[in-house]
């Protein structure tokens, strides 16, 4: 076989008149973009280096190197194993699985394309996430000798979540069952059926082998029985949505362009619809209007920007616009809200916990989101709705989100730019999940914040104090409550304004509804930090005495503050000492099994990193450690009352 590009690639021969022509007839093409997804050992990478290869698409030294690695460590013997075309990691050749997504270009007389090879095995379902989000189609794999499996319905759901609506089932490995007209039959009805019930109706089933090349590039004699398309050529001829610039006209603002002081313009990707000179936008949240001036490329001014251009927007008078925020049609404005019901899929060994807060990317910008709370999970064999208060790592779930400030959005039905997003972690920066929003929670409309002439200023002012949080973490039995006592005993007598916020006192009545599992302790937290919250707010000195085990809730309580206004105190007890103390007993019971979660033993403890204070009780007294958070409240100036401004 010729291992020439079927492409007219100019060469030492070649003009630069047919460079340029091949680069026009480049540009002239449509592009598909597409994913290969399935279980374990479906033959994704297989089917994928097959199609290239008989499409004549590989360079000489690509084949070359193939051929090598074939020999190398390929599982065909002396045949050219196509999966090492796509798997380029080392642990992928060795495993023989894909792990990372693997994305190719390639093109034809016909269409440019990109395809992302994506993992099959559930540990790697986040990788299928991410290559699924730009994807138009999804050819779906299934073994022949297999069916239809977990994965296989798991990618399948995901796929229709993220608005895939086009599906090319490749039954792949019919040789392996004498291409059996019944078993290919009978995988394809069961699969119809299933997509039927996730809204996948657009199914074009073939039967192929990817290790021979069976209906890959062209129909095979060996399925006499079926008459359908070869699998390059429905690639070809498949229809893109091109519904994107008829939509109303949304851009999220990636960054603010001003390379001199003449010219201020905003750069960012035309997310839906089309924009002119002298259309009138609205920069959103701020509900702002403006007219646009200008429409900038890198290759000069445009006439108009449709979807999918990258362009730079100058506006005729000067409003404030900045990065995260919308410039959208004024008669067709997006809505703005704070709160909502979401699908997230969990893509982290660390499940997802209802009340932790978690940083959003939605587009453009970043918010800060509580989960609050999750609603169910889905079954994807049965599709069944299972009550859940967490997510678990492949889960995927409803749940309700609340941000820290309103943000405008889209449903991701209607714009995947505006409406899908993923979740970062806190502390790691790690991205732990990726989800779309449905809609605003109608209460998000209803409620508004009421102006108060009295403000923190005034009751600081009234007491001579500064509010503040006094946050004490540490193992049970660490001296916590010892220590906030008499704190507290010392700055009343001091003429000072405070209050205690104990654990143990507060699971009487505010909390008296929460356990000891993990999302019930960050509910815990959650619901103790916004009363401390509004403590401070109310000019209080409080102390708050709680394990508070996780540092995402204790940064998330930190976060609620003014800065310089919570002080972490880490009561530093090695865990020998605490258990050796065990004033209630805890710590006996725990060691019985009569206890689970308990910190320090089956749960973990995460000590803080910066804390403001750090008390060690093997060498400080309750009484010493109490003097030395009384200074150091006086050193940072919370004893003296002074004006800040209102958050």
């Amino acid at each position: 076989m010729s291992t020439s590009t079927p492409h007219p690639i100019p060469g030492a021969d070649r003009s630069e008149a047919d460079f340029e022509a091949y680069l026009r007839g480049l540009e002239r093409k449509d592009l598909l973009r597409f994913i290969t997804c399935g279980s374990v050992d479906d033959g994704k990478s297989s089917l994928i280096g097959r199609l290239l290869y008989e499409s004549q698409l590989i360079y000489e030294d690509q084949l070359a190197s193939l051929e090598a690695d074939s020999r190398k460590v390929g599982t065909r013997g002396a045949e050219i194993d196509f999966a090492l075309l796509v798997d380029g990691l080392a642990a992928e050749r060795e495993q023989g699985i894909t792990i990372d997504v693997a994305y190719r270009f390639f093109s034809t007389e016909r269409r440019k394309f990109i395809v992302a090879d994506t993992p099959g095995h559930e540990q790697y379902t986040r990788n299928m996430v991410t290559g699924a989000s730009t994807a138009d189609l999804a050819v779906i794999l299934i073994d022949a000798r297999k069916g239809v499996l977990t994965q296989t319905r798991r990618h399948s759901y995901i796929a229709s979540l993220l608005g895939i609506r086009k599906v090319v089932l490749a039954v792949n490995k019919m040789d392996l069952v004498g291409y059996d007209q019944a078993t290919f039959q009978a995988i394809v009805r069961e699969y119809r059926e299933f997509g039927a019930r996730i809204g996948l109706t657009d199914i074009v089933a073939i039967p192929v082998s990817a290790v021979v090349g069976d209906n890959v590039i062209e129909r095979s004699a060996a399925t006499p029985w079926y008459s359908g398309p070869a699998l390059l050529r429905q690639l070809e001829d498949v229809e893109i949505d091109s519904a994107g610039p008829a939509r109303p006209f949304r851009m999220p603002v990636q960054w603010v362009n001003r390379p001199h002081q003449d010219f201020r313009g905003y750069a960012g990707q035309v997310a839906s619809g089309t924009v002119r000179p002298g259309d009138r936008v609205r920069v959103l949240p701020s509900g702002r209007e403006s007219t646009v001036q200008r429409v900038v490329s890198a290759d000069g001014d445009l006439s108009q920007a449709d979807a999918g251009q990258s362009v730079t927007l100058v506006l005729a008078t000067e409003v404030d616009v900045s990065r995260g925020d919308v410039l959208c049609a004024c008669d067709a404005p997006l809505e703005v809200a704070s709160q909502f019901e979401a699908t997230v899929v969990w893509m982290h060994e660390e499940p997802l916990l209802q009340g932790r807060q978690y940083l959003l990317k939605a587009g453009t910008r970043t918010v800060s989101a509580t989960i609050a709370p999750v609603k169910y999970k889905v079954n994807v064999n049965t599709l069944d709705d299972v009550p859940a208060e967490r997510l678990e790592l492949n889960d995927i779930g409803v749940c309700e989100l609340e941000f820290d400030r309103p943000i405008a959005f889209a449903p991701y039905a209607e714009n995947r730019t505006l409406g899908g997003f993923i979740l970062i972690d806190r502390l790691t920066n790690n991205t732990v999940g990726a989800g779309l929003l449905h809609f605003a929670l109608r209460r998000s409309q209803n409620i508004h914040w009421q102006a108060l002439d009295v403000d923190r200023n005034v009751r600081a002012a009234q007491k001579t104090q500064r509010g503040c949080v006094l946050w004490l973490t540490g193992l049970s039995g660490a001296g916590k409550s010892t220590i906030a006592n008499l704190v507290d005993k010392r700055l009343v007598a001091a003429g000072r304004h405070t209050y205690v916020l104990d654990g143990d006192n507060v699971r009487h009545g505010l909390n008296k509804d929460l356990g000891f599992t993990a999302q019930d302790r960050v509910e815990n937290i959650r619901r103790v930090a916004e009363v401390a919250k509004l403590m401070a707010d109310a000019g209080l000195i409080t102390l708050v005495s709680f394990i508070s085990p996780f540092r995402s809730e204790r940064r998330m309580a930190r976060e609620l503050m003014l800065p310089g206004e919570f002080l972490e105190v880490y009561v530093d007890t090695p865990l020998a000492v605490a258990e050796a103390r065990d004033p209630k007993g805890l710590y006996r019971k725990a060691r019985r099994g009569e206890l689970s979660n308990f910190t320090g033993i089956d749960s973990p403890y995460e000590a803080p990193e910066n804390a403001e204070i750090r008390i060690d009780t093997t060498r400080l007294s309750s009484e010493q450690a109490a003097e030395l958070i009384v200074e150091t409240l006086d050193r940072a100036g919370l004893l003296t009352p002074r004006v800040v401004a209102t958050p």
